[in-house]
């Protein structure tokens, strides 16, 4: 093929996802694959829920868990390109309230590759709504403390990091816009993705695949507009800027396509400079673990690897090691996943994009074996 990819490899991430299925591990996925701008995979496999009633389809709806940290991530970037912060800015510098040593200390440099000081929090208070980003700026700053110097820890914020740098985008910005419109105005529409969201909008809302935690998630998921454990995530509209984003795997592919293509987008809108993108996906986390997988890797037997955090994104990095973007990718690939169920990666090497979105989480060791196999598969196919 032109693309240079084989046409019967690639197609055995399909039959692997449908192995998957019909031993229960989850319910289906969307997968698209592309080399060098051209779309060589567009799968749907399987179904939104476990009774398989609704068949997933190519641009079903998911909601994409932590992948809405990404878009936070490439805007507080853009926001740096335009001199209104910059990567050495204090956070307590725009929001006075997050006061106290150390956490006083730490930089939106520490607060993109989740070096911030503060350990893993998945939520601020049990019982809190999570709709309003006011809310959670005011719960994070009253208990989210410092525990260590910034910079010398790596855990993953599950939630505090990208609340803070909303706030950042929100009071920065000239004309002091909620943060759903930041994100619409200053990125969605732009890039042209009329499926991604913070919450589901009308037009989406048929093809949504309400996710399904299957106990995997330690907390709930609570809104004032929709009643249940986990009802932000059907809410029309929320500030949940840390997970509560809708996407599909287009919108995603355009997504990460302007990535590849160093922050410009096919049409040539320009989001980010090239060397901005560049330094993004360069490793700023050394060698030091992240937290959070150091744990998943102790409990299940295996060795813990580097953190491997660019400003804002995931990077495979340098060792061969278990890693959700595959072990035959090169150690420039970058991206960012969602909790047992999501992810896409840019191999700038390879010249290879690949977009994953699935229904029915799995627990984070499993994950970490699929995806691994899904990559792989699609790093095989290339010529």
């Amino acid at each position: 093929m032109a693309s240079g990819i084989d046409a019967e490899r690639i197609e055995a991430i399909r039959t692997t996802v449908e192995r998957d299925i019909d031993r229960g591990r989850y319910w289906g996925a969307a997968i698209k694959v592309a080399r060098g701008g051209e779309l060589v995979l567009d799968a749907a496999i399987g179904s939104v829920d476990a009774a398989g009633t609704t068949p997933l389809r190519t641009d079903t709806v998911f909601s994409v868990l932590s992948v809405t940290k990404a878009f936070v991530n490439v805007l507080v970037l853009r926001a740096i390109e335009a001199g209104r912060i910059a990567l050495t800015t204090p956070m307590s510098e725009i929001v006075p309230e997050y006061a106290g040593a150390p956490r006083d200390q730490a930089t939106i440099l520490h607060f993109l590759t989740h070096t911030t000081g503060v350990g893993a929090m998945w939520e601020m208070r049990p019982g809190m709504a999570l709709d309003d980003l006011s809310e959670a700026v005011e719960a994070v700053c009253a208990l989210a403390h410092g525990a260590n110097p910034p910079g010398t820890r790596c855990d993953y914020s599950p939630m505090a990091n990208h609340v803070l740098l909303a706030e950042v985008l929100r009071r920065t910005d000239s004309a002091k816009r909620p943060i759903g419109d930041i994100l619409r105005e200053d990125l969605f529409e732009p890039l042209g993705m009329s499926d991604t969201a913070l919450g589901i909008k009308r037009h989406m809302r048929a093809r949504h695949a309400v996710p399904d935690f299957r106990g995997t998630v330690p907390i709930r998921h609570l809104s004032r507009q929709v009643a249940g454990d986990n009802g932000l995530f059907e809410a029309e509209s929320q500030e949940a800027v840390w997970m509560g984003g809708a996407s599909t795997t287009a919108d995603l592919l355009t997504f990460a396509d302007t990535l590849r293509r160093g922050g410009v987008t096919a049409t040539g809108t320009r989001l980010l400079a090239p060397r901005t993108v560049a330094l993004a996906r360069r490793n700023q986390t050394g060698e030091l673990p992240n937290e959070l997988y150091k744990t998943v890797a102790l409990r299940n037997g295996y060795e813990p690897a580097p953190a491997y955090l660019g400003l804002g994104f995931s990077l495979r990095g340098e060792r061969l090691v278990r890693h959700q973007f595959g072990t035959l990718t090169t150690p420039e690939t970058f991206g960012n996943y969602g909790a047992g169920s999501c992810l896409y990666w840019i191999d700038p090497e390879l010249d290879l994009v690949f977009v994953a979105l699935t229904a029915g989480l799995l627990p984070q060791a499993d994950n970490i074996t699929r995806f691994q196999t899904l990559s792989d598969l699609a790093v095989a196919a290339t010529c």
